[in-house]
């Protein structure tokens, strides 16, 4: 049972590295084609329009 912990907590690891990798490069791929960053600037803008249009809210619940 604990090489199975093990292992599963190595994949955990290595996927959270892999996400923290992909957001840090495309930080810089934004930065470098100002295209990109237009592109992701607007699709947040678009995804906030479209939140408050279904009237959906995201809280953080601070206890």
């Amino acid at each position: 049972m604990s090489l199975i912990r093990f292992i599963f907590m190595l994949f955990a690891f290595i996927g959270v590295l892999a996400a923290c990798a992909v957001a840090v490069l495309l930080g810089l791929v934004m930065l470098r084609f100002l295209p990109v960053l237009i592109c992701v600037v607007l699709a947040c803008m678009l995804f906030r329009w479209l939140l408050k249009k279904a009237a959906v809210r995201i809280t953080v619940d601070e206890r």
